[in-house]
């Protein structure tokens, strides 16, 4: 006989009754039968938000994705909207990437809004999610939805949910619908739509959004530099297949391959191992593409067009795939010189970046005389920024892990009208006799080289989560004293909000919310940060060390020291 504990069971038990279809109940009678652990994976704990939404494996239990946790999130957000819009005729926006089963989870997702009185703009394919965020300001909603896992393993989906000023939500929003939804019983789900509310969009949404694109992410390049830029695309089977081509044809780039094979959304994502631009197996086949065509810059975006990884010629005129600290860099530092030449540089400007990303931003902003605020890892930061602060004008932000925003239009991580900027930064230098790679390398003859890595440690289920949990306990107990030689100076816990200087033993609030990150800094300049990661089964680690650098000639040499510094921090913490 198969032991089930009790309380699990207590968790299963809700699930079969009427309210759930007969095809759930069977299936879970079936899992109780024959397969326990898995049982146990899918009903331990509810999905909660993390820094990018909800995500999680596609299946049947309050871990999974499925059509009552989604069901119970929009019923909760149904209640909330109506309880602190009163008398406001609702109006939401929602949209779905390539992945399996999303278009018809983002239709129950509108049977709901629409049951519960909520207008509906429901995308009638899938779409980029910076168009979902810039497509809620653009309607007026109250809230916007898109279903995305980005760029997660098949199996998984997710759910991410936007407020008015098109960001992702933030506290107090947060909080207060997740309690709403807590709160909820999985019977008080409407889910018989009315559908007078549900209104289909698509071209007539697509052409304002691309024409803002484009007004956001050219800068003056002329027709003929485009004419002699070479670019290669690939969408890696997602849904920016649907965006930037069309983009790059009304900006005036015409000289774009498109990797065909990878052209076509398939949530399978059958020729990579992972659809992630942070992978440069990911990019392998745009790669053998651009060195068959000579391509001078290589664009590759993740399922749902946020975010963008790039490789460009380096010295020796081979492909490099940069990281996303670098593009960063180069993106936020051609924007500051645009809003310098425009005379747009006034005092009251500023960057946006994260507690995890490269410290150069800020050495950026010093040298340009703006702001540079620093927020927690994920957009929605960012976005608050903007929101919090109306009496100040962004001009663009990034994190480390590939993605950018470029003005304030939309209010998330957006590949499309990032892929195009990128292309500007890169026609324009190649215009000059030099290249995106001699322009970075520059930038730090001029400010300093930073170089980071980050370390991923995987740990799936149930116990790898614990595994997570007490390696970040061990490391609240355990302190390092010493990185590689170098004592460390300060200590920034962000659960606690707290930042001790080591020598004087004075602590000092930390200004931003509570989040799960522990970071060192050490006497020599290095920064380590560790952080479980809010949307995978992952604990973080980022390393980030620097020198100066007297001439591009001396580059490659001054890296491969980084390099080994780099190698030497991570032996002396047992990460490799």
């Amino acid at each position: 006989m198969i032991y089930i504990e009790p309380e699990l069971l207590k968790r299963v038990n809700t699930w079969i009754n009427p309210t759930f279809d007969k095809a759930t109940q069977d299936h879970i009678k079936n899992l109780i039968a024959t397969n326990p652990m898995e049982l146990k994976e899918s009903f331990h704990k509810d999905l909660e938000f993390g820094t990018g939404g909800m995500r999680g494996v596609m299946g049947i239990g309050t871990n999974r994705i499925n059509k009552y946790t989604l069901g119970k999130n929009t019923q909760g957000l149904c209640n909330y909207m109506h309880a602190v819009f009163p008398g406001e005729s609702l109006k939401v926006a929602i949209a779905f990437d390539c992945r399996h089963n999303s278009k018809s989870l983002a239709k129950v997702v509108a049977d709901v809004f629409s049951a519960n009185n909520v207008e509906v703009f429901l995308f009638e394919d899938l779409r980029p999610t910076p168009e979902l965020s810039f497509t809620l300001k653009h309607l007026n909603c109250h809230c916007g939805i898109v279903l995305t896992a980005s760029h997660n393993p098949p199996e998984y989906n997710g759910y991410k949910v936007y407020w008015q000023d098109g960001g992702q939500l933030v506290p107090p929003q947060d909080s207060a619908i997740i309690q709403t939804i807590n709160n909820l019983e999985y019977s008080e789900i409407k889910f018989e739509a009315n559908e007078n509310l549900i209104r289909y969009i698509g071209k007539e949404v697509d052409d304002v959004f691309i024409d803002a694109s484009v007004n956001n992410g050219s800068f003056n390049t002329p027709d003929k530099v485009k004419e002699d830029f070479n670019i290669v695309f690939t969408s890696l089977h997602g849904t920016s297949i649907t965006t930037i081509p069309e983009t790059f044809k009304r900006a005036g780039y015409y000289n774009v391959h498109i990797v065909e094979e990878q052209s076509e959304p398939n949530g399978d994502f059958p020729t990579v191992t992972s659809p992630n631009p942070e992978d440069p197996e990911a990019l392998k086949m745009a790669l053998d593409l651009a060195n068959k065509v000579d391509g001078d810059i290589v664009i590759g975006t993740d399922p749902d067009s946020d975010r963008l990884g790039i490789a460009v010629r380096n010295l020796d005129d081979d492909l490099v795939l940069l990281n996303g600290n670098q593009t960063m860099i180069m993106m936020t530092d051609f924007l500051l010189k645009q809003w310098k030449t425009d005379g747009k540089i006034k005092g009251k400007e500023f960057i946006g970046s994260t507690i995890v990303s490269t410290p150069m931003m800020s050495v950026l902003a010093e040298s340009h005389a703006v702001e540079c605020k620093i927020g927690l890892t994920g957009f929605k930061w960012i976005a608050k920024m903007i929101k919090d602060f109306p009496e100040l004008d962004f001009i663009g932000g990034g994190e480390e892990s590939f993605g950018f925003m470029v003005g304030d239009f939309v209010r998330d991580k957006d590949a499309v009208t990032s892929t195009l900027l990128a292309c500007e930064i890169a026609a324009q230098a190649k215009a000059k006799g030099s290249s995106f790679y001699k322009e970075l390398i520059q930038l730090y003859v001029e400010h300093g080289l930073y170089k980071e890595r980050l370390i991923s440690i995987t740990k799936k289920g149930i116990e790898g989560a614990q595994e997570i949990k007490q390696m970040m306990i061990d490391a609240r107990e355990n302190p390092l004293k010493i990185v590689n030689h170098s004592k460390v100076i300060i200590i920034e816990d962000y659960l606690l909000s707290s930042s001790m200087n080591m020598a004087t033993g004075k602590t000092s609030t930390i200004e931003v919310p509570k989040s799960n990150v522990l970071i060192y800094y050490t006497e020599d300049g290095s920064k380590i940060a560790l952080r479980p990661s809010g949307t995978e089964p992952k604990i973080k680690f980022y390393i980030s060390v620097n020198t100066t650098l007297n001439s591009i000639g001396e580059f490659i040499q001054t890296e491969e020291k980084l390099e080994t510094k780099i190698d030497d921090i991570l032996k002396d913490m047992k990460l490799i």
